[in-house]
This record gives structure tokens, C-alpha cells and sequence, in this order.
């Protein structure tokens, strides 16, 4: 059967309210712009969202957060993000938050079948609140898997079995993601011919890769560090 899909709503087909979506992407590089303009024009609600942050100054997430269709955020960072900050003091929003390390390593280990793993980050903490803890040669906290029923990611070259090619540091957590997810979403900006990508090239391999399809007018928003000379 043909992973290939014609565009982000045939990708996002049979998504549902109540689920969990995995997010690709650092602030706003390597998001998945055309999955994310879709959810925004599909009746879903009460989505536990995991991503790194969620949106940055009304892009990215931040266009289904203002729609009220985010139950639940577990994400690493909140910065630059009023609109999150907003629902999160007026209690409209429940928010994960998990030191980015520890972030990275949830969804690895979903997406390798382990059930949880101890870690020291976070111990001493609020993090650590509620969550068993054992000493190894210093005292750990027990941190579980995440997984998603929804995963979308953005590469910069797809093949129709679904083997990607990332641009530098737009890779970031999506290979993670995409194993992690039940049905990974993978939108390219180059989708190219079976053997196109070199094997040794391949980031991540098709089999983690369910549904793709060729994405279109990317903005590939990034914020800029700027200096006075």
C-alpha cells in the first residue's frame, strides 16, 4: 500500500479528539507547517500535545492553542510563548513541563518498547514531586515512556517508502518522534524518486514512517539573535 498522500488532511485522516499528537521541531525549525495549518481547520479537541515548545509568538502550535484544542501540553519550554502563558495562569491549559534531556529520552524509550527509566535530572525538584525514587550512585527518579497516536514531523527529503533526509539542526526531535508515534506524519519539502537518498544519507528509515506526502508554501520561520555592531 502507498504511503504517499495527496496533502495534510488525506495525512491526517482518522485523527480524533481525546488523542495524543507528537510535534517535530525546536522553537519554530523543522515544525510541520502544513500538518499544523490543517489541525487548525479540523473539528478535534482535548489533544495532549508533546513537542519541545508549543508554538513561539503566534506560529507554529500556538495556532491550535488559541483555538482552545489543546488539553494538555508536555513540552520543555514555554518561553516566548504568551498565549501558553495566558492559559496556564488562568488554569485552562495542564502543563507538563520536563527538562529537555529527560524530554528527549521519554519519547526514545516509547519508541524502543521501554516502560520508563531512572534519571538524577530533576531530583531535589518540583519535577521530581509524586515520582518514585531509587539510589543508584546518587538518588534517581523514575521517568516514563511517551508515545503519541499522532506523529508529525517536517524533512527536507522524503522517498515514496518514507526514508528521510533532515537539514542540519531541523532534524532535532523528529526521528525520536517518529518512532514513538503510532502513525507517523512526515511532510518533505523535496519528495523524491526510491533510491534518491544514499543509504548512508537515510536519518531516519521508512519503516517508521507510515503516511507522507509532498509539502508546499513553507515560511520556515526562525528567530534571528541580532546585534548592534
Amino acid at each position: 500500500m502507498s504511503k504517499i498522500c495527496r496533502d495534510a488532511f488525506e495525512a491526517l485522516a482518522g485523527i480524533q479528539s481525546g488523542m495524543t499528537l507528537m510535534s517535530g521541531g525546536f522553537g519554530l525549525c523543522g515544525i510541520a507547517e502544513n500538518c499544523i495549518d490543517a489541525l487548525t481547520m479540523i473539528d478535534i479537541s482535548n489533544l495532549t500535545v508533546i513537542s519541545n515548545n508549543i508554538g513561539n509568538s503566534g506560529r507554529g502550535l500556538v495556532k491550535i492553542l488559541v483555538q482552545k484544542k489543546i488539553r494538555k501540553a508536555i513540552c520543555s519550554y514555554v518561553g516566548g510563548n504568551p498565549d501558553l502563558e495566558k492559559q496556564m495562569f488562568a488554569k485552562e491549559i495542564d502543563v507538563d513541563l520536563v527538562p529537555q534531556g529527560t524530554f528527549a529520552e521519554r519519547i526514545r524509550a516509547g519508541g524502543m518498547g521501554i516502560r520508563g527509566f531512572y534519571t538524577p535530572t530533576g531530583h531535589g525538584t518540583v519535577v521530581a514531586e509524586g515520582k518514585d525514587v531509587k539510589v543508584f550512585d546518587r538518588p534517581c527518579i523514575l521517568e516514563t515512556a511517551l508515545t503519541a497516536d499522532f506523529t508529525i514531523i517536517k524533512a527536507q527529503k522524503g522517498d515514496p517508502y518514507g526514508n528521510l533526509w533532515f537539514k542540519e539542526t531541523a532534524r532535532n526531535f523528529s526521528p525520536l518522534m517518529a518512532m514513538a508515534g503510532k502513525i507517523t506524519i512526515v511532510e518533505v519539502e523535496e519528495l523524491v524518486p526510491l533510491g534518491a537518498i544514499p543509504p548512508e544519507d537515510v536519518h531516519l528509515p521508512g519503516v517508521f514512517v507510515q503516511r507522507i506526502f509532498q509539502g508546499k508554501n513553507y515560511k520556515n520561520d526562525i528567530e534571528f539573535l541580532k546585534l548592534k555592531e
